[in-house]
């Protein structure tokens, strides 16, 4: 099988990449990055710059018709609240996949995000109405409802897979646990953070690259599908683990930031349908 991934060289898809490469697959990696350009036996760069789309062009045929597009691009992040999401990012994103769908692409895994679901609280399931309080998560779910239109006049599978939250090295500097470990490394003797008492749904980044994987190569579950542990976990629970994996203490300076207005306090996925996935690969054999 041939598969594109777009956002290849970011966060979650360089350890997609890495993952994929495990598999016997010819993998088609997009990029900007000029000096990545080339090709090896498994893996080839091609250039591509998603602002700068020619919509002239058959982008289909230009990345060699692959059999599968795992796009994971989406520039931006993790500036959640600007209009830059959907004044730019989604008629950027759209265009390029109705190119690539409408030239012939048959198979689409597009990343989603689990803030559509709004200030919801609990365990949200797939079938849940969405109600984002944020450009990004406005973006993306009307990305998600453009492509299922799209889909009533073109013949090709969509699985939309909401990402929840998730750590792990090369992870963006801003991020929670990437600014704790820099205020170890620099010696600090306190941390600040929120009041560290939101539940969240966590996973490493090597399990959600597995997980991705492991949708995007079934085609029995489509639609909407949460990618998470389906286990909630207070956010100071998850800093408090993490010092005590790596042998590391630090005051915890709770309540220094307010919490974040657009995510509720108490949310994490429903993951019946990631399971239901995983073990029916699982039962054969993949």
């Amino acid at each position: 099988m041939k598969i594109l991934v777009t956002g290849a060289t970011g966060f979650v898809g360089g350890y997609v990449i890495k993952d994929l490469l495990k598999y016997n697959h010819q993998v088609i990696a997009a990029t900007r990055k000029i000096d990545l350009i080339g090709r090896g036996d498994k893996l080839a760069y091609a250039f591509f710059d998603i602002d700068n789309l020619n919509l002239t062009e058959n982008y289909f045929s230009y990345f060699g018709n692959p059999d599968l597009l795992i796009h994971l691009a989406w520039q931006g992040l993790p500036n959640y609240k600007s209009l830059f999401h959907f004044e730019e990012n989604l008629p950027a994103h759209y265009s390029f996949l109705k190119n690539m769908v409408t030239n012939g692409l048959k198979s689409l895994v597009v990343a989603g995000t689990c803030f559509e679901y709004g200030m919801k609280e609990g365990c949200l399931s797939e079938n849940m109405i969405t109600d984002p309080q944020n450009p990004y998560a406005l973006a993306k779910d009307t990305l998600r409802k453009f492509l299922f239109e799209l889909q009533k006049k073109n013949n090709f599978d969509c699985k939309w897979i909401r990402l929840f939250y998730m750590y792990g090295e090369k992870q963006n500097p801003n991020s929670l646990l990437s600014q704790l470990q820099t205020a170890l490394d620099k010696g600090d003797k306190e941390f600040n953070m929120s009041g560290g008492e939101q539940e969240r749904d966590y996973l490493t980044i090597e399990k959600v690259a597995e997980y991705i994987l492991t949708i995007a190569l079934q085609n029995k579950i489509t639609g909407i599908i949460n990618c998470c542990s389906g286990k909630p976990i207070k956010v100071k629970q998850l800093v408090e683990d993490y010092l005590k994996r790596n042998n590391k203490e630090i005051k915890l300076n709770l309540g220094y930031y307010p919490y974040a207005d657009y995510e509720a306090m108490l949310f994490w996925g429903d993951d019946t349908k990631l399971k239901k996935i995983i073990n029916e690969r699982s039962y054969s054999g993949i």
